[in-house]
This record gives structure tokens, C-alpha cells and sequence, in this order.
């Protein structure tokens, strides 16, 4: 319901106000919409006196005669909000209108005596249209937003620089300490450097001597070649190297093809090998191949990063997924500062000659 209060003569009187007290319309009329409330009708059934020069109302009056008596067969005049009661309250010059539960006027311009007063608006309905209003455009604002920054339109840009996730990216290694390496030696009766199922061509200076590498969280079974680029960059014995590996792949529960197992790596390298400092990835190529006739997937990227300490501020990571089995790969992985460019080289040559082995 609405609230009780003062509002335009739904009548039509120019200039005028009705009372409405909260369910329904008041007999009561006034210029002033800040006038206190009018005085309560009388209780149902009460009769109203006809005082001094007081007019019944009935007749085609003017102000009446005191002591004037109502036609006959007439009842008294009532207030109230009786239900299909004969007779309401009439004007001079108008006509009877039946009360059907509220106090009506007639006579007023453009009132219909038979349809009643409008209920006034609700107090609130105009401002809670205006905040629904609110919420549709904010949404929009919103949903705008995020369909322009997903196509690349706009001062939004694209897809961001890549950087290093957080949290648990990396694989699970499920080694047994007690499994024996394929080949301890890492390497092959032509003196191939071997690690899982792939192999590579030896490298000699400046390149030091192929070794495990049980550090790398991503490959098992592993064999790697290094060169120092920056030593003790941190103060804490860390060294800063160059270098390419193989092995086999460790990539999880299930199996993953050699594509997913890129993600996987990609992920796990951005997330573990430079601590906490912000890496910008880009990529240089991320695309299918072979390797021995084999399903592979190749990724080239340059990170870019600020790592206090460290003089590299940049290097070009190489990944290389190769399904060697049915339910396995293995993996070729070079990392290579940029203030090494000859060392990048040897590591795409390197790929290059990468060979599956039974």
C-alpha cells in the first residue's frame, strides 16, 4: 500500500489536494499538500447533526435551511466504509454516486462516479525501477568489457603477456629410488647422448661433460649438457647456465599428447625456474612436427624477466614433445640466455638432429 498523505485531486480540481490515508481516498480537500491530516470520518453508523445553518445536502441546494428534513424515505446521512450502502456524500450541483467501500466525490471535473479514484503511485516504485535500471547497465558496462578484452579490441589490448603461474604447475614425479636409469651411461654405441627415448649428437667445449639432472621436476630418466654463463649471481653458490636435455617425460597421471605435454612443460618451467619474478612469455613457435617419424610438438618462446642479482635479463627456452611409445613421450629441452646467440644455435641444431631410440 501506498503511503498516507496529500496528492494531486485525482478529480481534476485545479490547484487541489485529496487526502489519502493508506487504503483509501478522503472526503477532505485542500490547496495546501503540506496541510495536517483532516480530522477521521465518524465511526460507521454515526449520524452527522445538521447544526446552524448547516446544509443536508440534500435538494438542488445552495446552503440549505436549518432544520431542513431529507426527502422522503431517505436515511441519514453516514460515513464510513460500508459495503453497497445506499446513498454517499453528494455535492451541490452533482449527483449521487453508490458507495462501494470508500467516500466518494461527484461533480469534480473528469471524475466518473461509477469508477472511483485511481489508488495514488507507491512511494519506492519509481526509485526501484531506477535501480534495476542501474544493475542492466553496469552488467552491460561489465559484459562489454570482458568481450572486448577477449577479442583484443579496443585500449584493453589482447591476450596479456604471458607470466609465470602460481601454485602447484608442475607434474607429480612418481620415481622409484630403486628403478635403475635405461642407460646409465647416457649414451649410445655411436656416442649419441641419450635420455629416455631420444638421443642427440655429443657436444664438446664450451659445453661440459652430459650428466642427470634430477632437478628438472618435468623429466625423468634425463641426461643434460650445461655451460655457466654467470656465476654466483645470488650470493648463494647459484649459477645462471645454458643448456639442452632429453629424457623421458613426466607429464602426470593418464597420458597426454604431445601437445598437451607442451602446456604441461611450458607451465612448469614458467613456474619453478625463476623463482618469484615476473616472466614474460612470447612465442616464436608452437606448432606440430616429427621427430623419426613420430608425433611431436615443438614450442619456442623468449621469456623476458628481472631477477635481482642476475646481469640475464632474457632467453629463448625450446621445447620438443615426441610420443616415442604408445602411452609415452619423452622430451627435448634447451634453454639458452641471450647473451649467448651462438649457444641458441647449437640448440636448434641440436633439434634438428634429435633421434628416437627402441
Amino acid at each position: 500500500m501506498s503511503n498516507a498523505g496529500w496528492h494531486p485531486d485525482p478529480g481534476g480540481a485545479p490547484g487541489m489536494f485529496r487526502y489519502w490515508d493508506g487504503s483509501a481516498w478522503s472526503s477532505a480537500l485542500s490547496p495546501n499538500p503540506y496541510a495536517p491530516p483532516p480530522v477521521p470520518p465518524a465511526m460507521p453508523g454515526a449520524e452527522i447533526p445538521a447544526g446552524p445553518g448547516a446544509s443536508t445536502g440534500w435538494g438542488n441546494g445552495g446552503a440549505g435551511t436549518p432544520g431542513a428534513s431529507a426527502p422522503s424515505g431517505s436515511q441519514p446521512i453516514q460515513l464510513g466504509h460500508g459495503q453497497g450502502r445506499a446513498g454517499s456524500l453528494r455535492q451541490p450541483g452533482g449527483q449521487y454516486g453508490q458507495d462501494r467501500g470508500t467516500i466518494r466525490e461527484a461533480g469534480q471535473a473528469g471524475f466518473d462516479p461509477d469508477a472511483g479514484y485511481p489508488t495514488p503511485p507507491r512511494a519506492g516504485r519509481g526509485i526501484g525501477w531506477w535501480v534495476l535500471i542501474g544493475v542492466l547497465v553496469i552488467g552491460m558496462i561489465v559484459g562489454g568489457y570482458t568481450l572486448l578484452r577477449g577479442a583484443g579490441i579496443g585500449p584493453f589490448g589482447g591476450t596479456p603477456p604471458a607470466s609465470n603461474p602460481t601454485g602447484d604447475v608442475c607434474p607429480k614425479r612418481n620415481i622409484d629410488p630403486s628403478a635403475q636409469p635405461t642407460n646409465p651411461s647416457h649414451r649410445t654405441a655411436d656416442g649419441r647422448i641419450v635420455g629416455g627415448k631420444l638421443s642427440y649428437p655429443a657436444l664438446g667445449s664450451p659445453w661440459g661433460s652430459p650428466h642427470p639432472d634430477d632437478r628438472v621436476p618435468f623429466g625423468r630418466d634425463t641426461a643434460t649438457q650445461e655451460v655457466v654463463t654467470e656465476n654466483n649471481f645470488d650470493g648463494r653458490g647459484s649459477s645462471w647456465v645454458a643448456s639442452v636435455l632429453v629424457g623421458e617425460l613426466v607429464a602426470g597421471d593418464g597420458f597426454f599428447s604431445p601437445q598437451q605435454g607442451s602446456e604441461i612443460v611450458s607451465k612448469c618451467v614458467l613456474g619453478v625456474f625463476y623463482a618469484d619474478a615476473d616472466v614474460n612469455r612470447r612465442d616464436v613457435v608452437n606448432r606440430a612436427t616429427t621427430v623419426g617419424g613420430k608425433d611431436a610438438w615443438e614450442v619456442e618462446m623468449h621469456l623476458s624477466f628481472d631477477i635481482p642479482g642476475l646481469r640475464e635479463k632474457g632467453e629463448t627456452a625450446i621445447i620438443v614433445i615426441v610420443a616415442t611409445g604408445a602411452e609415452a613421450s619423452s622430451i627435448y629441452y634447451a634453454s639458452i640466455p641471450d647473451s649467448r646467440p651462438e649457444l641458441l644455435q647449437t640448440a636448434r641444431q641440436v633439434q634438428k638432429q634429435l633421434r628416437v631410440e627402441p
